[in-house]
Formats: C-alpha cells, sequence, structure tokens
C-alpha cells in the first residue's frame, strides 16, 4: 500500500499544473480588464457629471419659463386647450398647489442637489421639488403666477440618464466580453507553449513526437524549428548508440568468453580459478549494467502486460534463491502498458539490491515484501507496486543519492560488487514508463520502493 508520504510529495506539483500558464495569463488579463473597465467608467462618470446637471436644470428651467409664459399671456378661455397641447404633445402636466397636498422628496440622485442649486437660482428661492405629488410620480418642481401656485410635472425618463440597472448591465456585457477575449488571446498565446509541452513529455516518455509547426511569430517559429532539429538530433543519437552498445558487447564479451574458456583449460589451481572466474563474472556483469543503464526504453514497444502475473513470476524466481523468502499480496489481473522486459528488469534489480543489502539483522536471510495494488490518484487509477525488505535501510539523508549513477553506500550497506547503477536503472525505466518511483525507508527497518503505474487502456 502506498504511503502517505507519496500522495504529500506529488500533491503540490500537481496543484501547480492545474493551476496552468492559460489561467494565469487569463486571470491577469481578466484583471486588468476590470481595472481598465472601472476606470474608464469613473472617468466618464466625473467627466459628463457637469454637463449633465447643467443640461438637466437648463431644461427644467425652459420648460417651466416657457410653461409660464405661455399660461401667463394666454386667454382664460384657451387656457384648457393649451394644457391639454402641453399634456398630449410634451408630457406636460400642470396642477394646482394646495397646501393639503402630499408631497414626497425628490429621488436621492447624485445629481439633484446641483441640480436644485441652479434652478433656485434662476427661478427663485421658493421653488420647491417633489418625486411625488398625491400618489403621482414624476418630477415634479413648483412655480408662481402672481399669486396663485401650481405643480409642473414632468415624465422622469426625459430627466434621468442611464440608470444604475442599466450602467450594470452593459457593464456586465463589457465585462462577459472583455473576458471571452481574455481567454481567446489566453489560448492563442498558450496554445505553441502547450504543444512544446506536450512534445517535450512524449520524448521524456520515450515517444518520438509529431514536428512541431513551424510557423507563426518568430521567437515561436524559431522555438519550432529548433525543437524540432532536436529531436532529428536525439533521433540520430539514439540509433548511433544502438549500434556502438551491439559493439559493445560484442567487442568485450567476446575476449572475456575467450578468457573463460583458456582458464577451462590451464592447469591452475581450484582457489586460482575459482578466483579467476570471479573475477570474469563481476566484468561480465558490470558490462551488463553498463548495457542495461544505457539502453534505451522504447514506448513504440510497449503492450498490455499481466502486471499481477509478472510480480508473482519475479517472487517464485527470488524464492529459488536460498537465502531469500518472498511474501506476496498481489490484487490479480493488474495490466498496464510497458515493455516487460524492461519491467522484469526493475522487479529483478529491486529483489537483487534487498538480497545484497536487505538481510534481516540476526538471521543471515532477506525478507522481501511485495505487494499491488490498484489506487485512486490525483491522474485516476494507478497500479501501486510496493517492494521493501527488513534490513537496515539507509540514512534519510542519503536516499536520494542511491537513485543516481555509480553511487554505492558501501559504509551504510556493506561492500558491494557492481558499478552502482542497479537502483538508477530502476529509475530510469520508471521515468520512462510515465510512472512514479518514490525510496524511502520502511517503519522498523528496511527499505522500501514504491511505484505507481498507469493502468493500460480497456
Amino acid at each position: 500500500m502506498f504511503s502517505h508520504e507519496l500522495m504529500s510529495a506529488r500533491g503540490p506539483r500537481l496543484t501547480w499544473l492545474r493551476s496552468g500558464l492559460f489561467w494565469r495569463t487569463f486571470l491577469l488579463l481578466g484583471f486588468l480588464t476590470m481595472v481598465s473597465m472601472g476606470s474608464w467608467v469613473g472617468m466618464i462618470s466625473a467627466v459628463q457629471r457637469g454637463p449633465q446637471v447643467q443640461q438637466t436644470a437648463e431644461l427644467v428651467i425652459s420648460v417651466v419659463t416657457i410653461t409660464k409664459t405661455a399660461l401667463t399671456n394666454s386667454a382664460p378661455e384657451l387656457r384648457s386647450e393649451l394644457l391639454f397641447e402641453l399634456f398630449s404633445n410634451e408630457g406636460i402636466r400642470i396642477f394646482t398647489l394646495e397646501d393639503n397636498d402630499v408631497v414626497d422628496p425628490p429621488p436621492d440622485n447624485p445629481l439633484m442637489n446641483d441640480i436644485e442649486k441652479i434652478v433656485k437660482d434662476r427661478l427663485g428661492k421658493d421653488t420647491r421639488f417633489a418625486g411625488r405629488v398625491n400618489g403621482s410620480a414624476g418630477f415634479w418642481i413648483s412655480f408662481n403666477i402672481d399669486d396663485d401656485k401650481y405643480w409642473l410635472m414632468l415624465e422622469r425618463e426625459r430627466l434621468e440618464g442611464l440608470s444604475g440597472v442599466q450602467w450594470l448591465g452593459w457593464s456586465s456585457v463589457v465585462g462577459v466580453l472583455s473576458l471571452l477575449g481574455a481567454a481567446l488571446i489566453s489560448s492563442l498565446v498558450n496554445q505553441p507553449l502547450a504543444r512544446l509541452a506536450a512534445a517535450a513529455r512524449a520524448i521524456a516518455q520515450g515517444k518520438r513526437p509529431d514536428p512541431l509547426p513551424e510557423k507563426g511569430p518568430k521567437e515561436i517559429l524559431e522555438a519550432n524549428r529548433s525543437f524540432n532539429q532536436m529531436v532529428d538530433d536525439l533521433q540520430r543519437v539514439e540509433s548511433d548508440r544502438a549500434v556502438i552498445l551491439a559493439g559493445i558487447s560484442h567487442d568485450l564479451r567476446t575476449p572475456l568468453a575467450r578468457m573463460q574458456l583458456e582458464l577451462e583449460m590451464a592447469k591452475l589451481s581450484t582457489e586460482a580459478r575459482e578466483g579467476m572466474q570471479s573475477d570474469i563474472g563481476q566484468m561480465d556483469a558490470i558490462i551488463g549494467q553498463f548495457l542495461d543503464y544505457a539502453k534505451p526504453t522504447e514506448a513504440a514497444t510497449f503492450v498490455p502486460i499481466d502486471l499481477s502475473g509478472l510480480l508473482l513470476d519475479c517472487a517464485r524466481e527470488a524464492e529459488r534463491i536460498a537465502d531469500v523468502r518472498v511474501s506476496c499480496d498481489v490484487a490479480p489481473d493488474i495490466q498496464v502498458m510497458g515493455n516487460i522486459t524492461d519491467l522484469r528488469r526493475v522487479f529483478n534489480n529491486v529483489i537483487e539490491n534487498a538480497r545484497r543489502y536487505g538481510k534481516t539483522p540476526g538471521e543471515g536471510i532477506t525478507h522481501i515484501d511485495i505487494a499491488c495494488k490498484v489506487r485512486m490518484r490525483g491522474q485516476g487509477k494507478r497500479a501501486l507496486i510496493e517492494m521493501q525488505d527488513h534490513g537496515v535501510g539507509v540514512p534519510e539523508e542519503m536516499i536520494e543519492q542511491l537513485l543516481k549513477p555509480f553511487t554505492r553506500l558501501d559504509t551504510a550497506r556493506g561492500q558491494a560488487n557492481g558499478a552502482g547503477l542497479g537502483l538508477a536503472i530502476v529509475q530510469r525505466v520508471v521515468t520512462r514508463h510515465n510512472a512514479e518511483l518514490l525510496v524511502n525507508n520502511r517503519d522498523g527497518g528496511g527499505m522500501r520502493i514504491q511505484i505507481a503505474m498507469p493502468l493500460a487502456e480497456h
């Protein structure tokens, strides 16, 4: 079962990846757009306040003055027709002002105080304003004709600009369009980077990505062209390395085979013969480690693998070793994608590493626990493999060094044969399989190797 350490170690990185450059760019553009809109609305409000106040005040003054002049100069018998014309054509209604009128104050408008001041300066200090008179809503202004007092009512729509709701509506529309534009710009900016990142991940997994499009802005074009050139160069290096590895294997192991044959035919003491055979065997093993480490793991060779059966096979092979005892807790029918030869090498390397350095104190044999379950992770369901021994473990500060090539902790885990490539090979193969590796000490003593592999798609 995977420990909490692996989940906590990978969690922050996955959270950071989920945030993504797209969202950072989008949020920055959205914030800039909102700030710009707020500044624009504030500027428009400040600039239009004075002209709007002056225009509204002049309209009220003109309507009152013209109406008052028309009523004063019209014949009494024609005033009814005049009032009807004013109401029908201009929406102006005239009422007699009574002392018992129920008057509500004008609406709380930020411009109202300035409008009242201008109107009173022109029409007189006794001019009154109301938002509702006797239950009738409108824009009410009082005026006098000799000793008679009147109310003039205008429709509010003639004096009001954009209301708060209208401002909010238009701002929302502009805001949504701006955010859509920010999303489009972010996607256009980040799409080349996303393609480049996907291609880099494919290379890390041992795959050959499709060539990136060599078009667009100069910087993107040059980056994609350089990346494509790098992929071609890496492919040539891989091909050359395969040829070199084949030559090394032949050129080094052929002399070793001749030496082994000559050793069998030479007249030597048993002790000398066994010593030389041991030296030749160590040389052959070291060459094998070098070749295993340098050999690429091609994603093209990945096929569905019965991971459960593979682990049980490795456990049965380990049980044949005299000083190894294996305990298995492997769930059945776990399928993963991979190269079965490379994965077998990984598990065998871990078992051999435990056999050499993980003997249980006081017993002289190695106890190895192998477990494999399916667990839900941030990336979906994964096969979680755990292999641990019951030895003395290694110092915590040296665990990271174990995964580096040519590292041997002789002082901590005893003298060893080999080149120090066992766990380096494990990490290299695991990484090429798009899996995760965690090495730590087991509670109670011993080393624990944990691997999380993506399941095969059905």
